[in-house]
């Protein structure tokens, strides 16, 4: 009994004394590792943070990925310590991070796009694009994922790589947007009054700039109307409202000034070869 005890506490010393230096370097190693790690996470962020062009998100994701990486070369320093062999370590891992890479590869795809789009910035929050076959407010851009909501607020949930790989139409990247209108009048109608009478309530409107100056200007003859095309520059948030506020004013103007919106009408002549 006794020498069992005697030979497990040579063992223990000589354990001890083998791997103790090694066991007290690697909590060091790991202590001072995972406080790198924190530091460079945070001098990231505040890089990040510095660029306008970085999004706080893609900070984000940059500065989670350097603390991983400094957390994983603290982890293969301290197995070294203790003998293990950290280069077929290192393929293993290679060659699994091959095979998930190959697995997830559309989610990977995602997250490259999302960096691309929020390095690039094609558009902001806030702003009203077409892409990708869908039109909406940019609600929130993610690694994976960009979320819209359309006109009426519905949510749209649209993968970055389906983003990234199609044209994107930005209808707020601009500050000024032009209005175009075609307004219909009857062939018996003065012309040169229906295009004053335009041009008077462009003019009362506040909305509408005067640098672009407002074209009006007869479009085309068309099968029951003469078209005369108005396009008229206003700042982009104020476009809807004022192609709603013209559209209505026209109307009410021409009403007033006797001026017709002709309908569509054929004229049908009938021969008949009865004898």
């Amino acid at each position: 009994m006794e020498q069992d005890l005697t030979e497990y506490t040579d063992m223990i010393v000589e354990y001890g004394t083998q791997y103790g230096l090694n066991i007290v370097f690697a909590v060091l190693i790991l202590i001072i590792g995972m406080k790198a790690a924190g530091w460079v996470k945070r001098m990231v962020i505040k890089m990040c943070k510095k660029s306008a062009k970085i999004d706080d998100t893609l900070g984000a994701f940059f500065s989670s990925l350097a603390r991983y990486v400094v957390i994983i070369f603290t982890i293969l320093a301290v197995l070294d310590r203790f003998g293990v062999e950290t280069a077929s370590l290192i393929a293993i891992l290679g060659a699994a991070s091959l095979a998930i890479g190959l697995a997830l590869q559309g989610t990977l795809s995602n997250v490259a796009a999302g960096v691309m789009l929020l390095i690039f910035r094609p558009f902001k929050i806030g702003q009203f694009v077409d892409a990708a076959g869908h039109a909406g407010s940019v609600k929130h851009i993610g690694l994976f994922v960009t979320e819209m909501a359309t006109g009426d607020n519905v949510q749209i949930i649209i993968p970055n790589s389906q983003i990234w790989g199609s044209s994107i139409k930005n209808f707020s990247s601009n500050e000024n947007r032009r209005v175009d209108l075609v307004i219909g009048i009857g062939y018996d109608d003065d012309i040169d009054k229906a295009i004053a009478e335009i041009g008077s309530v462009c003019d009362a409107d506040d909305r509408v700039l005067k640098d672009p100056a407002t074209s009006i200007f007869v479009g085309e003859l068309g099968a029951s109307s003469v078209d005369i095309v108005v396009r008229a520059w206003t700042a982009s948030g104020n476009y809807w409202p004022l192609k709603a506020a013209l559209t209505k004013e026209i109307k009410h103007r021409f009403d007033d000034k006797k001026i017709s919106f002709p309908y569509p009408q054929q004229d049908v002549h009938i021969v008949s070869n009865v004898k």
